[in-house]
């Protein structure tokens, strides 16, 4: 009975992880969750280093979500970003930001 409780427990956080990533809605705009950083000093840094077919990719799907939400529409449901689509594509660049941010910081100590 042990060796069961932790397939269990990781189905049952990938099931809460999928409905909740669905009732975020941002999905439905067509929008990853990489798209919806808040944009500190950070997260800009990082989005200035992204090569330009990502970037270019970012700002129309920022583009198109914002004009949906505008006409208070969502994309149609084949559209919608699935759980399993939606990369990082953000998260090395932002962690390469922050370690030589820490980095300057600690130097800039001594």
């Amino acid at each position: 009975m042990a060796s069961r409780a932790p397939a269990t427990a990781g189905r049952l956080v990938s099931s809460v992880r999928k409905w909740y990533y669905n009732k975020a809605g941002f999905n439905q705009l067509g929008l990853l969750r990489d798209d919806t950083w808040y944009e500190d000093a950070d997260v800009k840094e990082a989005v200035r280093r992204l090569p330009e077919r990502v970037s270019n990719d970012r700002i129309f799907r920022i583009k198109r979500a914002l004009d949906l939400s505008m006409k208070h529409q969502i994309l149609p449901k084949d559209q919608w970003t699935q759980y399993e689509q939606d990369e990082h594509y953000l998260m090395p660049y932002l962690d390469e930001v922050i370690r030589e941010r820490k980095e300057k910081e600690e130097w800039m100590k001594k």
